[in-house]
């Protein structure tokens, strides 16, 4: 396999003729903000622009997304964006792409497109959309790309083939091959055996569970689980899922139609969604089964469902918020509380905080380590290996995963055949080449977080956010002093104030003197004029205490007024 990850490349290259550019900006190395520019001819395709969610590491951070700077400057070059199906780390950044060039065409199906207009409107972006389905075929300058029906968690998905004169290229999205899915919409092998005795190039392949054997789980296997729950169910039933799972709202709404209970969904998201859903016939809504969440209170305990966003412990979601007492919807004694969605890597320790928050509250929690009640929406070892072995592809490229899942992808790929210098490992700014059928890294390009935080798109730095992990770990401390800006005599000071500290104050007071003989030195020192110099010495003999007698590194900000 080819580029190992620590190896620095250099800069890619001016791009040859006839040569067909691949660069991953995001979803390789991590599990979202999907996206991928590929270049011909001097145009540009983009395939996904998704975001990804922030971890612990990264507080006060809502999103993260893909890092544009590389084709900020060729937005005019770009012919569409294609999206291959609804979900968060697939489509969230769009708006934010949109906001650099709002006329960039949207390619995607009728509920991938439905979802990201709605984001959109909130953006008060009015986008340029082209609605496709499995069998179509559209040019956009350069590329010709036909879509193909792809099996996932969420209806309408599709894989592209993207054809130049360079070679095919077969980008997957994220898929699986469930042969009993709930919306009858099966991956269409067929269209995958076709491609492959026209040749792919270069396979772009999903590889979020490449690490699992066998097959994925059918979706199916879990309505009779939801089923004995709602049966023995006595009180009230919360569902939380992800606000895009049609599939599993819909088996939800089954089972409670099934067991004389109304459902009231629950979160912005996950009513605008489902509203979208059901206007456009994915999502069948049994009589007089759906209800406003303003009429729920007047449901008995035993009659009611909510159906749920916060399944990933996002702390102002509806489900962390419900586990935290600051919600309309309260949980307690005897209710159940289902988790049906998996554990997105990185969000473990949000999760099992809003777990015991739920069972702190009394209410049994079933999730997918204890029942059925979720199946992952991405394809297992077996399915994958199926797909090199009916495609035969000359160049493998894994994509949607972190470093563990590219690697056992990349493996997979080898044991069907695949040459081991024709995998291409790549990360994410990675520039792949493909030319005469053979597809090499030949540099990368500059890629980073690009963090979202309130109103603020891209301003947040990892400085910023290494402070605020201080603030929050080692606490804070103000120091203050006052000099005679003519005379430079110490007149009022030091002044030491302390927060998230365990230790009173009054610890400090047998440091003063020593602050007093750092300032009189500085002040003495022929840089002693020099504000910033005093603040200095004020700050080392204050962390030199510190990290010497209480083992802390708090933030500490020094002032020092001249009067």
């Amino acid at each position: 396999m080819t580029t190992p990850f620590s190896t620095k490349l250099g800069t890619p290259p001016k791009l040859k003729n006839n040569t067909l550019r691949v660069t991953p900006l995001g979803g390789l190395g991590e599990v979202g903000r999907n996206m991928t520019v590929f270049e011909y001819e001097g145009r540009l395709l983009i395939v996904d622009c998704g975001v990804l969610f922030p971890e612990e590491a990264q507080p006060g951070v809502d999103l993260i997304l893909p890092d544009f700077r590389s084709i900020e400057d060729r937005l005019d070059d770009v012919a569409a964006i294609v999206l291959t199906h609804g979900h968060e780390d697939h489509i969230g950044a769009v708006p934010y792409l949109l906001r650099l060039k709002p006329d960039i065409p949207l390619v995607g199906s009728q509920l991938t497109l439905a979802f990201v207009e709605a984001k959109l409107r909130e953006h008060r972006i009015k986008p340029y959309t082209l609605a496709v389905k499995e069998g179509d075929v559209e040019h956009f300058g350069a590329f010709e790309c036909e879509f193909v029906a792809v099996n996932h968690s969420i209806p309408d998905a599709l894989a592209v083939a993207i054809r130049t004169e360079a070679g095919t290229v077969l980008h997957t999205g994220d898929f699986k091959m469930d042969q009993l899915p709930l919306d009858g919409r099966l991956t269409d092998l067929r269209a995958f055996a076709r491609l492959g005795e026209e040749g792919v190039d270069l396979f772009l392949v999903d590889s979020t569970n490449a690490e699992v054997p066998g097959f994925t789980v059918k979706e199916r296997e879990i309505g009779p689980v939801l089923d004995s729950l709602f049966a023995r169910a006595r009180q009230k039933i919360v569902v939380a899922s992800f606000s895009s799972h049609v599939h599993r709202v819909q088996q939800v709404l089954d089972s409670a139609y099934a067991h004389g209970r109304k459902v009231a969904f629950v979160g912005r998201s996950m009513v605008r969604n489902m509203t979208i859903a059901a206007d456009m016939g994915y999502l069948r809504v049994p009589e007089n089964t759906l209800i406003d969440l303003k009429k729920a209170d007047d449901i008995p305990d035993h009659k009611i469902v909510y159906m749920c966003t916060g399944s990933q412990g996002e702390p102002m979601a509806a489900l962390g918020r419900i586990a935290n007492r600051n919600h309309r919807v309260e949980v307690g004694e005897g209710d159940i509380v289902i988790l049906a969605s998996s554990l997105i890597p990185g969000n473990e320790n949000d999760v099992f905080r809003v777990m015991n928050g739920l069972m702190e509250l009394g209410a049994e929690v079933v999730h997918q380590a204890n029942a059925r009640v979720h199946v992952s929406g991405h394809a297992s070892e077996g399915e994958l290996l199926y797909c090199y072995n009916i495609l035969r592809p000359k160049n493998v490229m894994p994509v949607h995963g972190e470093v563990r899942h590219l690697i056992a992808n990349g493996k997979i790929a080898q044991s069907s055949g695949i040459p081991r210098e024709n995998i291409v490992l790549a990360k994410d700014g990675t520039v792949v080449d493909l030319k005469d059928g053979v597809a090499r890294a030949v540099g990368e390009v500059e890629v980073g977080y690009v963090y979202v935080d309130g109103s603020s798109v891209g301003e947040v730095s990892e400085a910023d956010l290494k402070d605020r992990r201080i603030l929050a770990e080692e606490g804070f401390i103000s120091l203050f002093a006052v000099v005679n800006s003519e005379t430079r005599e110490l007149i009022a000071g030091p002044e030491i104030h302390s927060r998230g500290i365990a230790e009173d104050d009054e610890v400090f007071e047998r440091i003063k003197p020593d602050i007093i003989k750092a300032l009189h030195k500085a002040i003495e020192d022929e840089k002693g004029h020099d504000t910033h110099q005093l603040q200095q010495a004020m700050r080392r003999v204050v962390g030199r205490f510190l990290s010497q007698r209480l083992r802390r590194k708090p933030m500490i900000i020094p002032v020092v007024v001249e009067a």
